[in-house]
């Protein structure tokens, strides 16, 4: 997580804890709330987030307090908050890191392969899978080397992240395209910059995978997520992606997010 999420998402925490903000970092909880001598319980409640988002960390009296790909910790009397990594000094792992990957493989995995497009080798090595925005430089550039990303073994499934947002002509444009009867032509097609048109369709994923995308943090596309929840923010050329993915996949890689 970028340093500038850390502190949007610290910021909300603050300002719904002291200045009585509506609004919550998520659903609140179904479950009766446990006894109000755990810490948890005084966390939710100050918070207005669910008792079970929030773990005791590695670190005695510091409690993680997780919402989707964003991680940040706080004392038991919710008094102070850390916006920050947090590292096992022994082991030299980043332990919000692999936090923020659980978190972003479970929303990744809302999306079924039925509400993607999806690019594959017979056999790949590698699944990605890539918020794509019809009308963006470096998306059409990745869409461009989508025959040598499947050559080199990654498998990419499209979804659909409109940068301008709802009712605009992005919108629009990424609506058509999964509503088109040839929905991988229609892709290729407007990402050479062909108009798909106004074609509109029940139960399309677009707004669903626009908030999945918002919710994983995504600062611009093309925004990249392996199949372990490592974000790669923009676009790599296809061997320099390969080695990326090798990388990360051996641990001698970080993620950019």
């Amino acid at each position: 997580m970028s340093i500038q999420t850390s502190l949007r998402l610290a910021v909300a925490v603050i300002a719904m804890a002291g200045f009585g903000v509506c609004g919550a970092l998520a659903d609140p909880p179904a479950k009766a709330a446990p006894p109000k001598n755990d810490p948890r319980a005084r966390i939710a409640a100050k918070l207005d987030v669910p008792v079970d988002a929030i773990h005791p960390s590695v670190v005695p009296g510091l409690y993680e307090v997780a919402h989707g790909s964003e991680v940040l910790y706080m004392t038991g009397d919710g008094k102070y908050v850390i916006a920050g990594d947090l590292y096992d000094a022994e082991k030299g792992k980043n332990l919000t890191a692999q936090r923020r990957n659980e978190g972003r493989l479970a929303g990744l995995k809302t999306v079924s392969d039925e509400e993607a497009i999806i690019y594959s080798p017979k056999t790949p090595k590698y699944t990605i899978t890539v918020f794509t925005d019809v009308d963006c430089q470096f998306c059409r550039r990745l869409h461009g080397d989508i025959a040598e990303y499947n050559k080199l073994g990654v498998r990419v499934r499209y979804v659909f992240f409109p940068r301008s947002g709802p009712g605009t002509d992005s919108w629009r444009k990424a609506e058509a395209v999964w509503c088109s009867a040839n929905r991988k032509d229609a892709l290729t097609k407007a990402k050479q910059g062909t108009d798909p048109g106004n074609k509109i369709c029940k139960d399309n994923p677009v707004a669903k995978t626009y908030a999945l995308g918002q919710d994983l943090g995504i600062r611009g596309t093309p925004g990249i997520f392996t199949d372990r929840g490592e974000y790669l923010p923009g676009y790599y050329q296809p061997a320099q992606l390969v080695e990326k993915l090798k990388g990360l996949e051996n641990g001698t890689a970080d993620d950019e997010g």
